[in-house]
């Protein structure tokens, strides 16, 4: 623990919207394909090793995890999307939880989209965030696993990236590169989160 994060408490898992705590906070959720780092990520974010769960199972976060953060914000382990191993009705199930929570939690502050830098934007990424746009959601982006690039390699994804998505957005959401085996981009991530509640 540090002064980004002074304390990282799991609160519950559930599966619908009446049993998640009270919406009295703001709430940050993280998203991703299966197999992108998001377990990591939060364990990095929150200085914790064991806090999420990981596992060499993709779609291991089947329920929406609820952790609060130094007393003041919750941070949400949602399940990933596009599993490959699982059952078509689960995955139904899964989607149907994943977007009533996003589009009827009246806290959901932010939703952060972690999205592997090591490939080009997969089409599932680009329509789940054409979605929340569509939805009004407010997004941000986290790309994961910097370290497995060099720095300009890392600069040139982003920006082919963002040279695809400019084809059809106007404006680029927030964005992050982060790496859970340097800590690169915690800081920026906790204070762009900090910096939202002051005004929530």
């Amino acid at each position: 623990m540090d002064n980004l994060v002074k304390s990282a408490k799991f609160i519950k898992s559930e599966t619908k919207l009446s049993g998640l705590p009270k919406a009295e906070l703001p709430e940050y959720a993280f998203i991703g394909r299966s197999n992108v780092g998001k377990s990591s990520l939060i364990n990095m974010l929150t200085g914790q090793k064991k806090l999420a769960k990981i596992s060499s199972r993709p779609g291991k976060t089947q329920l929406m995890n609820h952790f609060i953060i130094n007393d003041s914000w919750y941070l949400v382990d949602l399940p990933g999307y596009g599993w490959a191993k699982v059952s078509k009705s689960k995955k139904d199930d899964w989607n149907i939880m994943i977007n009533n929570y996003i589009a009827n939690r009246e806290n959901l502050t932010c939703l952060f989209v972690l999205i592997d830098i090591r490939h080009d934007l997969q089409p599932i990424d680009h329509e789940f965030m054409n979605d929340l746009i569509l939805k009004g959601i407010p997004f941000a982006r986290i790309f994961t696993k910097a370290d497995k690039l060099s720095k300009n390699k890392v600069q040139s994804m982003v920006a082919r990236h963002n040279k695809y998505l400019k084809k059809f957005w106007e404006t680029m959401p927030p964005t992050f590169v982060t790496s859970s085996e340097t800590g690169q981009g915690r800081e920026d991530i906790i204070k762009y989160i900090e910096e939202i509640n002051k005004s929530y």
